[in-house]
C-alpha cells in the first residue's frame, strides 16, 4: 500500500485505487490527483492490500460528507473478484463511492458490479482527458459512466424482462479448453501468437499499453496460463495464428 498527495481538513478527499498492474495503477493516480486537486491517494494491489488500506485511510464513516471519498476499483483482482470489495464499500462506507475501471465492457461484469453498490463503471481503453470528464461529473452529482457502458444500462432498462448475463466464462473452470474469450480478448491473443509485444499490440489497436496489459492478465486467467509462449500455443490451437 502506498500513499501519495497531501490534504487538510475533515472535507479533504481520499481516492483509493486498487489495481495490480504498475503502470496502469500509477497511470490511475496521476488521473486522480490532475481531476480532484488536494486529494490525497492510496493504492493497493490486491484484495487482502485494499482490505487493510480500507481500515485506515478513510478515516471515521460520515455518511454526511459533501464531498465523498473514491474507490476506484479493478475487477479482475490476483487473489479475487473487485465486485467482493464493492459489496463491502456499499456495506460499511457510504461515504465512500466505488467506482470500477476495468477493461470488462460485458453485460455480465457490468450488472454484478452494479448490484453489488458500484456508482460508477468506466473503461481503461479511453485516455485519461476523457476518464477526468466522466469523474468530474461526481461534483454534479452524476454517475461517472463511459458511453458505451451508459448505453448498456439504458438498453437493459428498455428490456427488463430479458435476463442478466453472468461474466463470460464464469461458470468454467479457467482451465477448460472450451473457455470463453470476448471478440477483443481474441484479437489480443492472435497478436501475441505473432509474437508482438504489448507496445506493439496496443499500436495496431490504437490502444494504451496498459488497456493491453489489463487484456493480456485477463486471457491468462482465463486460460490459465503465465507466459507468452503458453499463449502462441493457445492462439495456434484456436487457429488464431
Amino acid at each position: 500500500m502506498t500513499t501519495t498527495g497531501i490534504g487538510s481538513g475533515t472535507e479533504t478527499r481520499t481516492g483509493l485505487v486498487i489495481e495490480d498492474l504498475a503502470p496502469t495503477r500509477a497511470w490511475l493516480v496521476e488521473m486522480l490527483t490532475l481531476t480532484f486537486p488536494g486529494i490525497r491517494v492510496v493504492t493497493a494491489d490486491s484484495l487482502a492490500s485494499a482490505r487493510t488500506a480500507m481500515a485506515g485511510c478513510f478515516g471515521p464513516v460520515d455518511a454526511a460528507r459533501s464531498v465523498p471519498h473514491l474507490a476506484l476499483v479493478d475487477l479482475g483482482l490476483p487473489d479475487g473478484s473487485g465486485i467482493e470489495l464493492i459489496r463491502e464499500l456499499a456495506c460499511a462506507r457510504p461515504d465512500v463511492m466505488p467506482i470500477v475501471t476495468t477493461i470488462y465492457d460485458d453485460d455480465g461484469h457490468l450488472f454484478d458490479a452494479i448490484t453489488a453498490g458500484a456508482q460508477g463503471y468506466l473503461l481503461k481503453d479511453q485516455d485519461a482527458g476523457l476518464l477526468a470528464q466522466y469523474l468530474r461529473r461526481i461534483e454534479r452529482g452524476d454517475p461517472p459512466l463511459s458511453p458505451s457502458i451508459a448505453r448498456r444500462i439504458l438498453a437493459r432498462l428498455r428490456s427488463p424482462a430479458a435476463p442478466v448475463p453472468t461474466a463470460p466464462g464464469a461458470t468454467l473452470s479457467p482451465a477448460d479448453p472450451d473457455v470463453t474469450l470476448t471478440p477483443r480478448e481474441i484479437e489480443v491473443l492472435s497478436l501475441l501468437g505473432r509474437g508482438l509485444r504489448n507496445a506493439e499490440v496496443a499500436r495496431l489497436l490504437s490502444l494504451s499499453e496498459h488497456t493491453i496489459a489489463g487484456y493480456v492478465k485477463a486471457i491468462y486467467a482465463k486460460l490459465s496460463i503465465c507466459s507468452r509462449a503458453e499463449a502462441a500455443l493457445e492462439a495456434a490451437k484456436r487457429g488464431l495464428v
